[in-house]
């Protein structure tokens, strides 16, 4: 079969995997098997981070974002901001965990001085302690919802991502209860936004559904589909062991383009069922979140 592919039309977004795949818990559908133990990629040094931004400001960029693992335990992040805020509008990826009232200050302090505007991505799986530790490990809940509180005590107030865990028939009981979770924190009009479970990573061993899909994109699928809202076209990964193609697909020896962010804008086939998920869900790694009403706004 042969595959669509895509080149890299203008540099919007370039991510940074700051922390490899290291972070302090493990998800039961994280998509790139991220976790304690997890050393298929490694740290990012600020110089290289420096390095890269630069080539990235030649090239119009602009949106930066930081991903892991969990980019708090990298001990630099906090500096490697302020180099991005000074250039980009940037966005850090995180559970929350690390956000404790010292790093809440200094992101706040970041944030006031910043030319650009920081956005933090804070995750949830579930609305009670309950249904978000049964994914994501045994007191995540509480402590992810106490830096939801101290990020909205600074005025920074956290975009909730969460993965669809739940049928269709429960989706209004669910962003309800996202929705009340979020304002007893004192969050009172949250911005929640919802991914779809990718059949990447650990979903491949949680969900049977997820291995037996074998779902791929097609020259015909594409016809007439505006191929520049694929991350693949406007987008790329820095990690410690060179440059992917997109944060979706870095478990895919084959994304890899080269070992700097110069030079790696070559086409690139559209073979994987991440490709088919992009395809679907344009936004999926972008900033677009569905606004939840408050309580002004609900009879």
């Amino acid at each position: 079969m042969k595959f669509p592919s895509v080149e890299l039309a203008h540099l919007d977004n370039l991510w940074f995997q700051v922390s490899g795949t290291f972070c302090n818990i493990a998800c039961t559908h994280c998509f790139n098997s991220s976790g304690p133990k997890a050393q298929r990629f490694g740290f990012l040094t600020l110089e290289r981070v420096q390095e890269e931004l630069e080539t990235a400001v030649r090239a119009g960029v602009k949106e930066v974002f930081f991903t892991g693992g969990e980019p708090f335990l990298h001990p630099r992040l906090l500096e490697m901001l302020e180099l991005c805020l000074a250039v980009a509008p940037t966005t850090v990826l995180t559970n929350g965990m690390l956000v404790s009232d010292r790093i809440a200050d200094r992101l706040a302090e970041t944030e006031k001085r910043a030319r650009y505007s920081l956005e933090i991505r804070l995750s949830l799986d579930g609305w009670t302690e309950a249904s978000n530790d049964t994914i994501r490990g045994r007191g995540v809940f509480r402590q992810a919802m106490a830096a939801v509180a101290r990020l909205c005590q600074r005025g920074l107030l956290p975009l909730v991502t969460v993965v669809r865990t739940w049928s269709d028939q429960e989706e209004p009981a669910a962003l309800e209860g996202f929705a009340r979770a979020l304002e007893a924190a004192g969050y009172s009009r949250p911005r929640i936004k919802v991914l779809p479970a990718l059949p990447l990573g650990r979903e491949l061993e949680r969900s049977p559904a997820a291995r037996a899909d074998t779902t791929r994109l097609s020259e015909q699928a594409l016809e007439g589909f505006d191929r520049s809202l694929l991350m693949c076209s406007n987008s790329r990964l820095v990690t410690d062991d060179g440059v992917w193609v997109c944060p979706l697909l870095v478990e895919m020896p084959d994304a890899r383009l080269g070992s700097k962010l110069e030079g790696a804008a070559r086409r690139y086939e559209l073979k994987h069922h991440a490709c088919v998920s992009c395809y679907h869900y344009g936004t999926i790694c972008g900033n677009v979140s569905a606004q939840i009403e408050g309580p002004a706004e609900r009879s």
